[in-house]
């Protein structure tokens, strides 16, 4: 009969002063988080078995996109109340680990048509949904296919409020984007500022005057800061590395799919660690007004 996978951990354990750990788990099929949580399963009268497991299922629950504080934040919402330096090192003992990588589209050509002024000036801060939005547009290859991802962000909350794929980048995706921004449930965005940098599409006459028609300000980064735009930014990060680089995918369709999914996911299930809580959770508890993204 097949060994458990606690036998298992302990047989490789055994082996490690002779064989390198990762040639000893190739032979065995199993991943290192795998044989850290169950080798420390496997010894007595340890105290924190019981968190290690809950530590282990969530961080596997969330595919691996959970670091140390939101691993904390989600057990505190348990009832579990540990600190976050504990958490960390149990992490670390375990093996469990996430990683970000960050890949821009560049869509600057110089100044094609309005430039509008930076309204934010890096004041991120909203006390209301719908009254300060970003907006950039990511690109995204699978094998020799690409697309481009473009979201609209509510700096209120963090949430993706309206988003477009197109395998190209042209004033169609804009279009479709704003459309969709403009059906948001029925909360009026008259008023809003609508953020983004100084790429061509932002700078387009089709594009500033749909958002004048609807009172909506226009606002643009500085020429190369992304900084100016660090929300938007942090999105594409979290977007590429825990779902971008954590999966394979063997097409475009199966990564849009999964990209709708994503999403979904980062509004309602996903802790930003700034509010302790999901972007939709936070907007619900504090601002319980009828926006209902309809094409997420």
């Amino acid at each position: 009969m097949q060994a458990n996978k606690k036998e298992r951990a302990e047989a490789i354990q055994g082996l490690r002063r002779t064989y390198r750990l990762d040639v000893l788990l190739e032979l065995e099929g199993m991943a290192k988080s795998t044989f850290y949580y169950n080798l420390a399963a496997g010894r007595k009268s340890d105290p924190d078995a019981v968190l290690k497991k809950r530590i282990y299922q969530l961080y596997h629950k969330h595919k691996g996109r959970y670091g140390y504080r939101r691993i904390t934040l989600s057990l505190r919402a348990e009832g579990i109340v540990v600190n976050h330096k504990k958490v960390e090192r149990i992490m670390r003992d375990l093996g469990l680990k996430s990683t970000v990588r960050v890949v821009k589209y560049h869509s600057y050509k110089g100044e094609v048509g309005k430039v509008a002024p930076n309204l934010l000036e890096r004041d991120f801060k909203a006390d209301q949904p719908m009254k300060k939005l970003t907006t950039d547009i990511s690109q995204v290859k699978i094998g020799t296919v690409k697309c481009f991802v473009s979201p609209v962000l509510d700096m209120y909350n963090g949430e993706i409020v309206a988003y477009d794929v197109s395998r190209r980048a042209d004033l169609a995706q804009i279009r479709r984007m704003l459309k969709r921004l403009f059906r948001v449930g029925t909360t009026s965005i008259e008023g809003a500022i609508l953020h983004s940098d100084q790429g061509w599409q932002y700078q387009n006459s089709v594009f500033v005057q749909a958002l004048e028609t609807h009172g909506i300000k226009q606002s643009m980064s500085k020429k190369g800061n992304c900084l100016d735009n660090a929300m938007m930014e942090s999105f594409f990060g979290s977007m590429k590395s825990e779902l971008l680089y954590l999966d394979k995918f063997d097409s475009m369709e199966q990564f849009e799919l999964a990209l709708k999914e994503y999403i979904h996911y980062y509004n309602h299930d996903r802790i930003k660690t700034r509010l302790k809580m999901s972007p939709v959770e936070y907007r619900l508890s504090h601002q319980p007004l009828n926006i209902n993204p309809s094409n997420l």
